[in-house]
Formats: structure tokens, sequence, C-alpha cells
């Protein structure tokens, strides 16, 4: 059946595409070549209209869009047009537009890009309308639109082709104006509290800073292989030990990994570092910025993810590792000694683990396993083992242990917190650990950046650190079940030519 329909259907998607290309030539045969229009003058946008209407009843106004539907009716006849705004209708009638523009019109198709000029007033039925003194074609569409405006509902197409999602699906574009507004809100906040954006290098010799696997290139004119950054960390120390104090970088790291509803291989990080303070005043920080996001992004501190409620509003729980896996999995890692027996309650619980996992690295399997989807509302997840957390201070009373958190909500990692590993000797320690793993064969592991270790030996102060995930911030805001509903233009398997 579907390729039955296959084939009824694509001669008149052709013939329909041929009869826009004989308008078009017509059109420039006629000397009305669209393309050869540079400007526009738009006074007003759709939605301005139709809110203020009161004061906009009786004005003359021109709004330009994409023709979304037409009815020809006579002498006088109604379109619809969309601008960034919205939709607002438009009356057109023959004798106020004139005899040869009215022909002109009753040839557009749904899809051209077209500018109104007119009077604002209401029709009969009530609907906000402009009374067009005027219609010009600004550009012509040669493609036909999805065939209902809710139509293109495959997810696939939608990604690939995301400029026809953003016309024919409003929430789509709802969604990305709010990305933009979180964005700017997040950027407000931090200017507030006296942080400073700055930027650092995406290409770089050494890619540190997180654990991943980095994509590699080539620079021709050095003749040396870079990688892509993972993360936006050891630049910005550097920049506290210059004596910038608050620093903070939004911008794409590239991870090559795989693909799911959270995961793309390049995604927007957030991370700030703060001279004299430590994890402590990075979990303030942090709920003090989404409580003012959503504020001011969704005029509430609640919000509700597929159902689940969660509150900004409240103080978010507090809790360590070692507790939470207690707490979830009934574990108590405070009698575990040995590797040995941390290795034995993993087999107990089902827990695969690899041969160089160290005693902190398998208290973190039982936390991924257990813990993780309990944590829907907002909570701070801290002390980590020190074998997960290579540039992290220890914590002086337990040195096992660091002065990290995790922000969780809705089970989902949404930010990682340090107070910042600043002794020189130490962090060449840990990246010699990190050599060690990779060399055991984990492709995530940290290498040697000395460059950085000479920063840390010229002197950072006691810091603080954090980085957020501002894709999964976006999802959580705006209701998204995927994180490429969140991303433009998200990463996709090429389509086989």
């Amino acid at each position: 059946m579907g390729d039955q329909q296959k084939n009824t259907q694509e001669p008149d998607v052709n013939q329909l595409r041929k009869v826009r290309r004989e308008k078009l030539a017509d059109l420039q045969a006629n000397g009305k070549n669209p393309f050869e229009i540079t400007k526009y003058d738009v006074t007003c946008h759709a939605t301005d209209i139709k809110e203020n209407f009161e004061e906009m009843e009786g004005k003359h106004v021109s709004v330009a869009g994409r023709v979304m539907q037409k009815r020809v009716m006579g002498k006088a006849s109604f379109c619809n047009i969309l601008d960034l705004s919205g939709n607002i209708q438009s009356y057109v009638a023959r004798d106020s537009i004139g005899e040869d523009s009215y022909k002109d019109f009753k040839k557009l198709d749904i899809g051209d890009i077209i500018g109104i000029e007119g009077e604002v007033f209401k029709t009969k039925t009530g609907e906000i309308s402009i009374h067009a003194s005027a219609v010009k074609l600004l550009s012509k569409s040669l493609q036909i639109l999805p065939e209902k405006f809710h139509g293109l509902t495959n997810t696939d197409t939608r990604y690939r082709q995301r400029y026809v999602d953003l016309i024919v699906n409003p929430e789509v574009r709802d969604t990305f104006i709010k990305r933009s507004r979180i964005i700017s809100a997040v950027r407000r906040y931090l200017d507030g509290q006296g942080f400073m954006e700055v930027e650092t290098p995406m290409l770089v010799a050494n890619a540190g800073g997180a654990a991943a696997r980095p994509f590699e290139t080539h620079f021709n004119a050095l003749n040396e292989d870079l990688k892509l950054r993972i993360s936006l960390e050891l630049y910005l120390k550097r920049l506290i030990v210059g004596g910038l104090e608050r620093v903070y970088e939004i911008g794409r790291v590239f991870r090559n990994e795989g693909l799911d509803t959270r995961h793309n291989p390049e995604f927007t990080l957030m991370e700030l570092y703060q001279a004299y303070t430590d994890y402590n005043g990075m979990m303030d920080l942090t709920e003090n910025l989404y409580r003012h996001v959503a504020q001011e992004v969704l005029g509430t501190t609640k919000i509700v993810y597929k159902g689940i409620e969660m509150d900004l509003g409240e103080p978010f729980e507090r809790i360590t590792m070692v507790d939470a896996v207690k707490k979830y999995a009934g574990v108590d890692w405070n009698e575990v000694e040995t590797l040995e027996q941390a290795r034995e309650l993993a087999k107990e619980h089902n827990l695969e683990f690899e041969e160089r996992h160290k005693k902190g690295d398998i208290l973190n399997l039982f936390f991924e396993e257990y813990v993780e989807e309990h944590l829907l509302q907002p909570t701070f997840v801290m002390d980590h083992p020190v074998e997960i957390s290579p540039l992290t201070k220890k914590k002086p009373e337990n040195p096992n242990y660091v002065e990290r958190f995790e922000f969780f909500m809705n089970g989902w990692e949404m930010a990682n917190a340090y107070s910042e590993l600043n002794d020189p000797i130490d962090q060449r320690e840990r990246f010699a650990a990190q050599e060690e793993a990779f060399a055991a064969g984990d492709e995530e592991a940290n290498h040697t950046d000395e460059d950085f270790l000479n920063a840390l030996e010229i002197g950072m102060p006691p810091t603080g650190g954090i980085g957020f995930g501002i894709d999964r911030m976006c999802m959580l805001l705006t209701g998204a079940e995927a994180i490429r509903d969140v991303l433009l233009f998200p990463t996709m398997k090429s389509i086989d030519k």
C-alpha cells in the first residue's frame, strides 16, 4: 500500500513544483522577479497587533511573513501569514489593492513570503485582521510545505529540515525562543554577580577537564594533530591564575560518544570559576541561578516535567554519595575497607566492574545503578571518591574523598562542581594516575597537561568551579523529551544519496 500511495503522490508533488517554477518564470518575464527585492519596511509583528488591538485599531501597518492559508472568493479574499511572533489574517479586496495586484495575489502559493500594508480592523466574526491596501511578493517558495500545518510529525525529517519544522510546528518555535531566553537569563544572573564572560580555544593539543573521548583533527599549517575540546575547565582555571577571579564561558564542547535522548556529540556547556570560594559557594550559586532562570523565563519556580513537579523554590537536598548509596542500595560503604571487599559487594549486587576499577570507581557504580533514578527533586550529591575526581581538592579530614558535588534533577546529572585542586604536586600525581588508567584501557582518562601544571605552580587561589549542561536545563524548562528537541540542528546520520 505504502509504495502504491507513494507512486500516486510523487507526480503530484513534482507537478506542483513545476507549476511554481512556471509562475516564477512568468513573474521574471514580466519584470516582477521577487528575488530582486532587497528590503521591505516592517512596522510591526502579528502578535503586537493582536495584543494591542485597542491602540492599533484603524492604524496603518505593514507586516511581512509566509503565506500559510489562502481563501480566494471572487472579488475579495482572505490570507493568513506567519511571522516570527505568530499568525495574522489579512482581508484582501480587489477594489482596495487594484485589479493587477489582485490577479497577482490570486496566483500566490502557500509558503510564499509576502509583505502586506493596510489598516487594522476586526472582521464580523471577531478576528483581528489587516485590511490590505497593498500586497507585495518578497520571495517565491519553490518547494511544497507539508500538507497540514501539523503535518510534519516524522521526527527524523523534523530534525533534518528544522527550517520546515519551525514553520509548521509553532510549539517548536516556542521551545527555541525559550531556549534563547534561558541562556540570556543565565548570562544576566552571572553578570549581576560580577562574573566576566570569556572565550577559550576549541582546537586544543590536549583535550582535558572531563572523562570523555575527543574528536581528532589535523592542522595543515603547523602539520600538527589537534583535538576538539571536551570541556572548558583547564583554560578557565588559567584565567583564575591570571587574576580574573570570576569567569564563565558558555560554549560548544565535543565528545566522541554515542547519541541518545540526553547525549549529542556536540552540546552546550557552561563552566564558571570563582576565586576564594569552595564547593559550598557553588551550591548556593547553583540554587540561586536555577531559581532566577525559572522565575524569569517561566514566571514560577515550580516546573512540571512529564508529570513530575519539581520545586526550585524549596531548599535543594544535600546528601553525600556514601549516604545516598546507603539510603537507596542499602550498602554501608564506611564498612568497606579494601578493594577486595568492594569487588565482593559488587558481585553480590550483579554489578559489572573492570579489573582497573579502584574502590572509589565501584562506589560510583553503586551510585549510578541504585541512586540516580531516585533523584527527581533538586539534589546535591556531595563528596565523591578521589579516584573519579582528578581535578578536585581532597577533604582535609578524609583524603579518600573530595570536595565535589553533582547536581541532580529528574534523575539526570545537571551540573558538576568542585573545590578546585590548586596543589600542583598533588595535581601531577593525579595526572599520573590518569595516565595509568589510560594505559590500562580507559580511553576517557585525562592526560598530563604540562602548561596547566606550570600555571598551578605560578599559583592559583582557592577556587570553586562548576559545569552546567545547558541543553538539559533547557529540556527541563521547556518540557522537551529529547536533547534533539532543544538543539536547532542535532547531529544526524547522513542520508546515503
